[in-house]
């Protein structure tokens, strides 16, 4: 399906009725509104105070999901998905004494604690007003809109929420752990080896991708969002060239359109191995881990053959793909998964047949479900939980539109559904990369990319192995003169908080790698 069809796909779906009560109001808010013009992907309104209140209360309600909040230097943004039609809207409004939708919907407070940080909005009437991506090393306060100087202050001055009770005591960890893996503090308070509540401190890897983004050429920002999570590089790269393609109406062609769909896969595929392993080596048991980390560097080996970079960095691109696919890289990869397929299949059942596992993995971690419809998390720890959300396949953008995968969904909502839920979306991948390398269409691989006069915006959603990633991007001329990016881990990290309550200070580890969330991706 071409680009141009996507864009028809997303109109119809933006124009169909909302199939929710909250739904339905937050519709009638907007019914008698104009979108701004030059938004391309989703509709955009600008509102009022009260308008902006009205429907935040609607937010976490009747399948309506907070997607994204953020900020420029003009306006706040909103993003949401209203009812069980598969479409975003976006709403914006005037910074000045902006209401806080954190004050009823929960999920939107780390969100305005980033935007005052970095614009220095302060969100009226906010439950939380604590810094967050601030740790004071800036001299700034505000950095992305007034800058004004500020004295820095000790980094380790931070009001963690305080917990009462008797024989409490609290535990730190972080931010700098063992191994190779990015700084974040957890802040544990337990009774013995209970865990009363945990709380995660992040920041720690902020590189100011906000303002990376901000006046910079499309090459310069195209290389910017490839680099926002190192591993999620394709994810990233695949939904800001939809969002430029989008806001320019650029068709790609079909050859690259499949192309990036087997990048896609690719990185997902090589993430849910070493996930798979990390995971049982966590639970003590290293066999798996070994042989799972064999079969990760063996993709990422073969990407490299086939695609000339073993993370595929920089070949996903605003018209298409950078270059071909090398000679015999498609035959490479099937041959791969030939070999590969019933080794991981052996591995599962060793997983399944391992008692010492299942006593460390099954009802371990559970998230409480009440927390899933409130919070929305994407891909595994979503789906793990119940929740039926799949870009690839809700917004069936290409090369997924017509592509027959399942998308599997379990109600555990532990360590061990969110392993399964890995397992099985392996097999899916395996299957669709088998389907696109034996029918590849020939033809080019990138189309230009020509500037148009005026403002324009784009918007995109992509499935990256952790779940959704969000791509806005404003254009003026052709050149970026502001782009965000939303991680899921935004809408996951509180949720590993929730699950760790009651459990033991021993799991953490387990569990922690059971979410895998981005620091990287969530700092910006």
């Amino acid at each position: 399906m071409a680009a141009g069809s996507d864009r028809a796909l997303v109109s119809r779906r933006s124009n169909a009725a909302w199939l929710t009560v909250s739904a339905q109001r937050i519709a009638a808010y907007l019914a008698k509104k104009e979108p701004v013009g030059g938004c391309a992907g989703w509709p955009r309104y600008e509102v009022d105070q009260d308008t902006w209140v009205a429907i935040g209360g609607e937010l976490g309600h009747d399948e309506v999901e907070l997607f994204g909040l953020w900020a420029d230097a003009e306006r706040i943004y909103l993003a949401l998905r209203g009812g069980l039609d598969p479409c975003i809207v976006s709403v914006s409004l005037r910074p000045t004494g902006f209401p806080s939708l954190g004050r009823s919907h929960y999920p939107a407070i780390h969100f305005e604690r980033a935007i005052h940080d970095l614009y220095g909005y302060a969100p009226v009437g906010a439950l939380d007003r604590r810094p967050w991506l601030d740790h004071g090393a800036w001299g700034v306060t505000a950095p992305l809109a007034a800058a004004y100087s500020a004295e820095k202050r000790d980094p380790a001055d931070y009001d963690f929420l305080p917990v009462h009770g008797e024989g409490l005591h609290q535990i730190p960890v972080g931010p700098v752990h063992a191994g190779i893996i990015e700084p974040g503090h957890f802040r544990f308070t337990a009774n013995g080896e209970t865990i009363v509540r945990l709380e995660a401190r992040l920041g720690y890897v902020h590189k100011g991708i906000d303002g990376l983004l901000a006046d910079v050429d499309l090459e310069r920002a195209t290389r910017i969002v490839a680099r926002i999570s190192g591993d999620s590089t394709v994810a990233y790269s695949f939904a800001f060239a939809r969002a430029i393609e989008t806001a320019l109406a650029v068709d790609t062609p079909p050859r690259a359109q499949t192309l990036r769909g087997v990048m896609a896969e690719l990185e997902r595929i090589a993430n849910h191995f070493g996930d798979v392993g990390a995971i049982c080596n966590d639970a003590s048991f290293p066999l798996i881990h070994a042989h799972c980390g064999i079969f990760r560097e063996r993709v990422l080996a073969v990407s490299d053959s086939a695609f000339g970079h073993r993370l595929m960095m920089d070949r996903v691109v605003p018209g298409g793909v950078a270059e071909d696919i090398l000679p015999g890289g498609g035959a490479r990869i099937l041959s791969l998964l030939d070999e590969i397929a019933p080794a991981f299949t052996e591995i599962v059942r060793l997983y399944d047949d391992t008692p010492s596992l299942q006593d460390r993995t099954c009802g371990t971690g559970k998230i409480p479900p009440d927390l899933v419809p409130l919070w929305a998390p994407g891909g595994f720890v979503g789906r793990a939980s119940g929740r039926c959300f799949d870009a690839r396949r809700d917004f069936a953008y290409p090369p997924y539109a017509g592509a027959a995968f399942d998308v599997p969904v379990l109600q555990e909502g532990d360590v061990n559904a969110r392993v399964w839920i890995r397992i099985r979306e392996v097999e899916q991948s395996i299957g669709l990369l088998r389907t696109w390398l034996a029918a590849l269409p020939d033809g080019e691989v990138q189309v230009p990319i020509r500037p148009s006069s005026g403002d324009r915006e784009g918007v995109a959603v992509g499935e990256a192995f952790r779940g959704d990633v969000m791509i806005w991007v404003r254009l003026v001329q052709g050149r970026v003169v502001r782009c965000h990016a939303r991680d899921p881990s935004w809408l996951q990290w509180p949720l590993l908080e929730a699950a760790m309550e009651g459990t033991i200070v021993a799991d953490f580890p387990l569990c922690n790698k059971s979410f895998n969330c981005s620091y990287s991706g969530h700092d910006l």
